[in-house]
């Protein structure tokens, strides 16, 4: 039996991860959210998340609502699974107060921040993730929810912040104490709450990022976490991001239950049209990745990123992660408007072409640029593709301008010849090449429109059955 098929029904038997901020759930409307005037508890509205209509009528006693369902929930679960149940991966929130004083405190439900430009501090760090990969995946999480409303978050290092993000052990300073590996994940706490702001991560859990299928996925336990701080209370229903019991599942994306909750206290995202005025439009219109020929295509620590015009797409491990695309300045501030080519160098670097000039980046950190592509020794502009090619332990990269390319010499920061070589010495390939990427297996990989080449820089000719459709085998698209 799925995890996922019980959240509804076992939300309030439980402490999950968010600590003192929720109070008793009203179960009378199902999926519906309620909303409490902060000031008096009284009940504003009642909205059924589905439809997002108003509904009317008093909530049931809610010891009655907790009774059946531990009666429900026993009947369906001996006492041997029912242990094995609870031992799950979850979340620390307590979604049923113990006690009258905190019952009264939380009638005032989890609150909501007076404003949407939010910053947030990390503390600590976990010991198998770097601090980097760490920065990132957080500003991912923290992107799942601003990317359908009006948030924003920037994170800050030596300042005061709204939200603060730890990893502890065991008891460290708040009445949840984390329990090891497995079990409890996490917990944070409700705007206005007394701890408003702060996330707690359990140090001990094997948490992992980019793909590792072994151990947590920090990702997927943060995107919720952050749900939490923004406001939201667990959900009723199974496969949202809210949904209190942990699991890794790609893409990462929320649910509709997810997105009507967060929308409903902060609003859908405001586009901000050259004149200034707000419009509630999402944004403009976004390529179909379906039917995009793209700019650009690297593979940057471990992933995939695809490039079109200001927008990035963000694949791991086959799955096209949750937010994208995006705007490519999210990740790499000072990022051009668009890219022509782009790849990551030996060292980490990340090398972007753009007309007449180029950028270096250290993960989203800008190292210089823009700078000419002429003092790297080219003679042309408009570079179509960069793919890094080493060969005999010494590092290069082939710079593409159809139907030509040139040898660029990493170390000597030059290219080793004026003179270019013809893509047709690359037997199998197009003569018109839009991007290129070395992926994880060493293959060289050729887009060109809607489709792409795989080539085997060792037999120096492109695998049988290519070219494929880039859409179906990197987005599943339908063919």
């Amino acid at each position: 039996m799925r995890i996922v098929e019980f959240c509804g029904r076992v939300l309030s038997l439980h402490l999950f991860l968010c600590a003192q901020s929720l109070p008793v759930p009203d179960r009378s409307f199902g999926t519906r959210l309620q909303v409490l005037d902060r000031s008096t508890g009284t009940r504003l509205q009642v909205l059924d998340r589905r439809t997002g209509t108003r509904l009317q009528g008093p909530p049931q006693n809610p010891q009655v609502l907790l009774k059946n369902q531990q009666d429900q929930l026993k009947s369906t679960l001996g006492p041997r699974n029912r242990t094995e149940f609870w031992a799950r991966p979850h979340c620390g929130v307590p979604d049923d107060p113990v006690t009258k004083q905190r019952q009264k405190r939380f009638a005032l439900f989890g609150g909501r921040w007076d404003k949407t430009d939010l910053t947030y501090r990390i503390t600590r760090f976990p010991r198998h993730v770097s601090e980097d990969k760490v920065r990132s995946v957080f500003s991912e999480a923290f992107g799942v929810w601003s990317h359908v409303t009006p948030l924003r978050f920037r994170e800050v290092l030596n300042e005061d912040a709204d939200i603060i993000i730890d990893f502890n052990r065991f008891w460290h300073g708040d009445d949840l104490p984390f329990d090891g590996p497995g079990g409890v994940l996490a917990h944070a706490y409700f705007p206005r709450s007394q701890k408003e702001g702060e996330v707690h991560f359990d140090y001990d859990e094997s948490w992992t990022a980019g793909g590792n299928s072994v151990g947590t996925d920090l990702l997927q336990v943060a995107a919720h976490e952050f749900g939490h701080v923004l406001g939201l209370q667990h959900s009723l229903e199974p496969g949202a991001v809210m949904c209190p019991f942990y699991s890794d599942t790609y893409p990462l994306q929320l649910s509709e239950d997810d997105k009507r909750g967060i929308q409903y206290l902060y609003g859908p995202p405001l586009h901000t049209p050259p004149d200034g005025t707000q419009t509630n439009d999402i944004h403009p219109e976004l390529p179909d990745a379906c039917r995009t020929s793209f700019d650009a295509v690297s593979l940057i620590r471990g992933e995939l990123f695809f490039f079109k015009d200001q927008y990035v797409w963000r694949v791991r491990e086959g799955r096209l992660q949750a937010g994208y695309p995006a705007l490519s300045s999210r990740h790499w501030r000072g990022f051009p408007d668009y890219i022509d080519a782009a790849y990551e160098d030996k060292s980490g670097n990340i090398w972007f072409f753009q007309a007449d000039s180029y950028w270096v980046f250290d993960a989203e950190r800008k190292i210089s640029g823009p700078d000419p592509v002429q003092s790297l020794g080219l003679p042309v502009t408009d570079i179509h593709a960069a793919l890094r090619w080493d060969d005999d332990h010494v590092e290069k990269a082939f710079l593409f301008k159809s139907p030509f390319y040139w040898t660029f010499m990493v170390q000597e920061n030059q290219v080793s010849d004026s003179h270019p070589h013809s893509v047709h010495e690359l037997a199998g390939l197009p003569s018109s090449i839009d991007a290129a990427f070395l992926d994880r297996s060493g293959y060289a990989n050729f887009l060109s429109g809607l489709s792409y080449w795989k080539f085997d820089p060792v037999a120096l000719k492109v695998l049988e059955g290519y070219p494929r459709t880039t859409g179906t085998d990197f987005f599943r698209c339908s063919s």
